[in-house]
């Protein structure tokens, strides 16, 4: 039986590694990836706008000047650009894809490739926290199976943004605790210290991570009364005294902060957080991509597969209490719950949509697979039962891992996902404008948003020429650009020329000012970008 579950997870970590690699340079680099260029390229968004904002013609090549590394811009510049503009994203991410980059390229695959690196240190980070955790080494393995072909892990995996690494670090956390716990000696909290520190300076949401670990100590029954609480004690002191300097930035800028995550706080009905809640589980386990938008007869298997799937996880969490003693369950549900209820209540009592986000609730999700992959062990080898329950349950473990293959071998292919929120529409405008022999994009940087432009940018040929203005007051404000927002002209010499936004406004006055109207290329729907073309009357 060992034996054949440790073949099993081999091949399924070989499957795990192929879907993380397979087509990382074809996928859409969108919205936040284009930001982690222009971070690690060095340059503050003030000075793209300043620069590419004036209606000058540019070239897509020209924009990729900020989604390059810079021999003038250096690791201190990324720094201060996030320091400015992105407090809420702590650095070390970013200086380390920066490094990457200098070795193996700027390109998006070489971006990407580190994210996947990272993403394979979760494996024995996974297994070593099972060890700790329980006796059987089943569940160990059959955890680290079912990360390895997680749909959801594996498309964060391809992601050019912290959370692969972020999830890593979380592992090293929680297992280093509780090795500390065990040995209890200075190596083991010198260790889980500095992989506080490490996870602090990677996601703000690290310290969630060790407050619920500060919530299990607390509940642990002879923690408390002795020498582990202050050992505990002084490694999250020496973990917060090193973020001091970061906490500090983001109490400065917390402004700048508060606008660039302004998203968070946009309305949502409670029904729809549920929905999104319920939705995100399922994804940790089986994932084909289909939405509110796909045909009735989809959505009732989906619904179906969803509520299979919480089912499961549900009994999976009662069957880890019911069965563990309580140093075991404990420490699984604060790191579920810590995180899980300091992103959805917010979202419950003040309103926005910050926990529909699944990449922030990794902790959460991580903490479920290790239930599950408890359950599945236990039953899979239980002693003294009919053997048609193991079968079952086999069955079950089987079914599951094969909904986490098919799902990535249907994600593998595509050009985008659900992940990448913003601009999913690129693709296909990009394809339209290239399609024209000789085009021009125009367009208002305050409709489209820069991310979208820099996006676009990896898409289009370099035939195409855009000209870019910024006209909203405010952006024109914080883009340092104190002269009056005009129309631009359209130069001749262009067989297409094109508009891009999000409302209709600019593409309007764009139209009359040279006596032409506007042909509509796209469906324009809410929170998407349309396409137009200038033709005559």
């Amino acid at each position: 039986m060992k034996s054949k579950l440790r073949l099993l997870v081999v091949v399924l970590l070989l499957l795990g590694f192929f879907f993380r690699f397979v087509n990382i340079d074809k996928k859409f680099y969108w919205y936040d990836e284009a930001f982690t260029s222009l971070r690690i390229s060095g340059y503050t968004q003030t000075e793209v706008l300043h620069e590419i904002s004036s209606g000058q013609l540019l070239a897509a090549k020209d924009l990729m000047k900020y989604q390059r590394l810079n021999a003038t811009k250096d690791f201190g510049d990324t720094v201060k650009s996030l320091a400015i503009e992105e407090p809420q994203l702590p650095p070390l991410y970013f200086l380390a894809v920066k490094c990457w980059a200098k070795l193996f390229g700027d390109s998006p695959a070489a971006i990407r490739s580190f994210s996947v690196w990272m993403s394979l240190l979760a494996f024995p980070g996974l297994y070593w926290l099972c060890r700790e955790l329980f006796a059987p080494p089943e569940v160990a393995w059959i955890a680290v199976g079912l990360l390895a072909v997680s749909p959801l892990h594996v498309l964060y995996a391809q992601e050019a943004r912290p959370y692969s690494l972020w999830q890593a670090l979380i592992l090293l956390s929680c297992a280093s605790l509780l090795r500390a716990l065990r040995l209890q000696n200075k190596l083991s909290w010198s260790i889980y210290a500095v992989a506080n520190i490490l996870g602090f300076y990677t996601h703000l949401f690290s310290l969630l991570v060790a407050l619920g670990h500060g919530f299990y100590i607390a509940g642990t029954p002879g923690f408390t009364s002795n020498k582990k609480l202050v050992s505990y004690s002084i490694a999250i002191a020496v973990s917060l005294l090193a973020f001091l300097p970061w906490m500090e930035i983001l109490l400065v800028n917390k402004s700048a902060a508060s606008g660039a995550t302004s998203w968070a706080s946009l309305g949502s009905q409670r029904l729809s957080l549920v929905k999104n809640w319920a939705g995100n589980i399922g994804r940790v386990f089986f994932d084909l991509g289909l939405t509110s938008h796909a045909r009735s007869v989809y959505l009732i298997g989906l619904v179906a597969a969803t509520l299979s799937l919480l089912t499961i996880v549900g009994y999976a969490v009662y069957f880890l209490c019911s069965e563990t003693n309580k140093q075991v369950w404990l420490f699984v549900l604060t790191v579920m719950a810590v995180t899980a209820l300091a992103v959805m209540l917010p979202d419950v009592i003040l309103g926005g949509i910050r926990s529909t986000k699944a990449r922030y609730l990794f902790p959460t999700y991580l903490g479920m697979q290790i239930a599950v992959a408890y359950l599945l062990a236990t039953k899979i080898t239980a002693l003294g039962v009919p053997s048609w329950k193991r079968q079952m349950w086999k069955v079950l473990t089987v079914v599951l891992l094969t909904g986490g293959v098919l799902s990535n071998a249907v994600s593998s292919q595509a050009e985008t996902w659900w992940t990448k929120e913003w601009g999913r529409e690129n693709p296909e405008i990009a394809r339209r404008i290239d399609r024209a022999p000789k085009p021009l994009l125009v367009s208002d940087i305050s409709e489209v948003s820069l991310g979208n432009i820099l996006s676009m940018s990896h898409l289009l040929e370099p035939k195409v020429r855009l000209q870019l203005v910024l006209l909203d007051p405010e952006a024109r404000r914080r883009a340092q650009l104190f002269d009056r927002p005009t129309i631009p002209n359209i130069p001749s010499g262009f067989s297409d020329v094109f508009v891009c936004g999000r409302s209709q406004k600019f593409s309007a006055k764009l139209a009359k000012m040279q006596n032409l109207k506007i042909e509509l290329l796209s469906e324009q729907k809410t929170e998407t970008l349309w396409l137009g073309k200038l033709v005559k009357k």
